[in-house]
C-alpha cells in the first residue's frame, strides 16, 4: 500500500478491472463473474460517498458490455478503456470530474501498472487488487461525515461524466456549451437539514475556499440562528440534471458592512462559472440592503483562482491582516453584470 500520512480522504477510487474486480480478461473470451470481497468494497465506498472509475486496458465496447450484464455498470461514475498510459486515464478521469490527484486512488493487480501511476502521479496512492477488500478499513477511506448527499455522489458524478462527454462531443465553442446547459442556481439560507453537508463541504473543498475556515455542524447551527449572521447554501442544476448543493457562503453583519467570511465553491462546478455567479449575487444582495460588500480571504496554495475571481467581480483590497487580506467592493463603482449564462433564484431571507 502507498497512502501517504497526512493526506486528504479518498474522494475517488480508479479501478483496472481484468483480474482486478473480476477474475478474468473479457478481451479473451472470458466472462468473468467480480471477485466478492470486490464488490463488499464498491458498495461500502459507494456508502461512505467515495466514487468509482475505471481505468482498464481492452476495447471500450465490449468492456462496458460486460460491465452492464454483470450489474456493475451503475456503481461506475466515470470509465475510460483503451491502450494508453494508465496514468493519462487517471489524470484524465480526475480532470473530468473536477477532482484533486491527491484525492484519487488507483488498484491494479499489476505491479508495472502501479509503478507506471505512481511515477508519473506521484500524489495518487496505489493499490495491491489482492488488498482491495482492505480498503475500507483504512484511514484514507473513512470520510469524517456521511450524509445523505454523500450517499447519492455517485449519481451525480456519473451525470458529471455525461456532461464532460458532451462538451468533448460539442464544435460550436465553451461559451456556447454553457448557455445550452440551462443552469439555474438557487441560493437560500441554510436549513437544519442542511448543516451536515454544508460542514462537509467546508472540510471537502479547498482549492476554492475564501478562507480556509472549517465549521462543525453546531457552529453553523449557532451562526444560522444568528441575528448578525447570515448562512446561505447553492444548489445548481441544468440539462442533465442537478449537481445538488455546490456552494456556501457565511456573512456577518457588521455596521453597514455585509462580511463574507467564507465563501466556497465544489470544485466539480468550478468549470461552469459558478464561484462568479455566487459570488455576483451575495454582492447584489449586500448592496440591495444598503451595506458595504467586503470579504476576508486568506491566501493558500490552492485557492489562488478563487482570489482572481473575486477580483472580476469587483473586490478590491483594502487592507491586510497578517496572512489575510480584506477586500470590498466600491458601493460608487459596483459590479458589471453577472455571468450570464446561469438564471439565480433567490430562497427567503
Amino acid at each position: 500500500m502507498t497512502a501517504a500520512s497526512g493526506a486528504p480522504t479518498v474522494k475517488c477510487l480508479v479501478w483496472d478491472l481484468d483480474d482486478t474486480l473480476w477474475n478474468g480478461v473479457v478481451l479473451e473470451g472470458d466472462d468473468p463473474e467480480p471477485f466478492p470481497a470486490a464488490l463488499e468494497t464498491l458498495a461500502e465506498l459507494d456508502r461512505r460517498g467515495i466514487l468509482h472509475a475505471a481505468a482498464s486496458r481492452g476495447e471500450r465496447s465490449v468492456t462496458q458490455r460486460h460491465l452492464t450484464e454483470r450489474g456493475l455498470a451503475e456503481w461506475f461514475c466515470a470509465v475510460r478503456v483503451g491502450w494508453g498510459a494508465k496514468s493519462a486515464s487517471v489524470r484524465r478521469i480526475a480532470k473530468a470530474l473536477n477532482l484533486g490527484l491527491d484525492t484519487i486512488a488507483f488498484v491494479d493487480n499489476d505491479a508495472v501498472e502501479r509503478a507506471e501511476v505512481a511515477s508519473e502521479l506521484p500524489m495518487v496512492r496505489c493499490y495491491r487488487a489482492d488488498e482491495v477488500g482492505q480498503l475500507p478499513e483504512l484511514r484514507e477511506f473513512r470520510p469524517e461525515h456521511i450524509t445523505a448527499e454523500a450517499t447519492g455522489r455517485r449519481l451525480l458524478y456519473r451525470t458529471e461524466w455525461q456532461r464532460h462527454e458532451a462538451e468533448e462531443e460539442f464544435t460550436d465553442g465553451r461559451q456556447a456549451f454553457l448557455d445550452s446547459l440551462g443552469l439555474v442556481m438557487e441560493v437560500r439560507p441554510a436549513t437544519e437539514e442542511d448543516l451536515s453537508r454544508a460542514s462537509e463541504l467546508t472540510v471537502r473543498t479547498h482549492q476554492l475556499n475564501s478562507t480556509g475556515l472549517t465549521y462543525g455542524i453546531d457552529e453553523l447551527r449557532r451562526l444560522s440562528a444568528s441575528p448578525d449572521h447570515q448562512v446561505r447554501l447553492a444548489r445548481l442544476r441544468d440539462r442533465f440534471g442537478d449537481y445538488g448543493i455546490i456552494g456556501l457562503a457565511v456573512t456577518e453583519l457588521v455596521g453597514r458592512d455585509s462580511v463574507l467570511r467564507l465563501m466556497l465553491m465544489s470544485c466539480r462546478v468550478a468549470s461552469r462559472g459558478a464561484g462568479s455567479v455566487l459570488l455576483h449575487h451575495l454582492i447584489q444582495r449586500a448592496l440591495a440592503d444598503g451595506r458595504r460588500p467586503v470579504a476576508h480571504f486568506t491566501p493558500t496554495e490552492v485557492n489562488r483562482n478563487l482570489l482572481v475571481t473575486m477580483r472580476f467581480a469587483g473586490y478590491g483590497t483594502t487592507a491586510e491582516e497578517q496572512n489575510r487580506l480584506v477586500l470590498a467592493v466600491d458601493p460608487q463603482r459596483p459590479p458589471g453584470k453577472a455571468p450570464g449564462h446561469t438564471r439565480v433564484i433567490a430562497g427567503a431571507a
